[in-house]
């Protein structure tokens, strides 16, 4: 599974051959850094480490600086691991070695993205799961509208049944949107747009697969 580390920028739009108008999200898509190459003789299975985006040194633990040295690059923001990395580039991935937008992409493929979505905090079930309340605010509801209602359980089994769907900690989450579009790609500017939106706000970090 071949793919770049990016940063969500925000979305657009864009017209098609056909006139038709597409939602795109641009994505900055590398340039990214091979950091570790594992194989398996030595680690049991394939994969491809990549780093994206300088930061500073005075940021970086020692351990983390003499992993990027052996790479010879300098320190990075992100660092994510691609599994079994497609046969074509088998042997030409180097320590060190650099990848583009335009390396990986082409326009008319089909990507999957993976990005954490926007935190909402501690929510109730109105917002969390849909819930609509308990009834109106008449005979006697004081300040029931919003509330969860019964979970159902009585003398028997006289216990909350896990699973239930309640107030908690809302969205932060890894997820993965499968089967978008490459509509556009522009390799001077490390640029991908797909189609459809990817979660997380703008600003946040992507892992962009094929």
């Amino acid at each position: 599974m071949s793919g770049l580390i990016g940063k969500k920028v925000g979305m657009t739009n864009i017209f098609n051959e056909e006139g038709k108008n597409i939602a795109c999200t641009i994505i900055e898509a590398g340039p990214c850094v091979v950091t570790q190459v594992k194989n398996v003789d030595t680690d049991g299975y394939k994969s491809i480490q990549l780093a994206y985006e300088d930061k500073k040194e005075k940021h970086t633990t020692k351990a983390e600086q003499g992993h990027f040295d052996k790479a010879k690059t300098t320190p990075k923001k992100k660092v994510v691991e691609f599994r079994y990395f497609r046969e074509e580039y088998e042997g030409k991935l180097e320590l060190g070695s650099e990848l583009k937008v335009d390396d990986i992409f082409n326009e008319g493929e089909f990507v999957d993205v993976i990005g954490t979505s926007k935190g909402k905090g501690f929510q109730g079930v109105v917002k969390r799961h849909g819930f609509g309340g308990v009834g109106q605010s008449t005979h006697g509801q004081h300040n029931r509208n919003r509330a969860p209602g019964s979970i159902g359980a009585a003398s028997y089994p006289a216990r909350v049944l896990p699973g239930l769907r309640m107030a908690g900690q809302t969205g932060n989450k890894t997820v993965k949107v499968q089967n978008l579009v490459v509509v556009k790609v522009f390799p001077e500017k490390n640029i991908l747009l797909v189609s459809g939106a990817i979660p997380g706000p703008n600003g946040s970090y992507v892992k962009v697969e094929k």
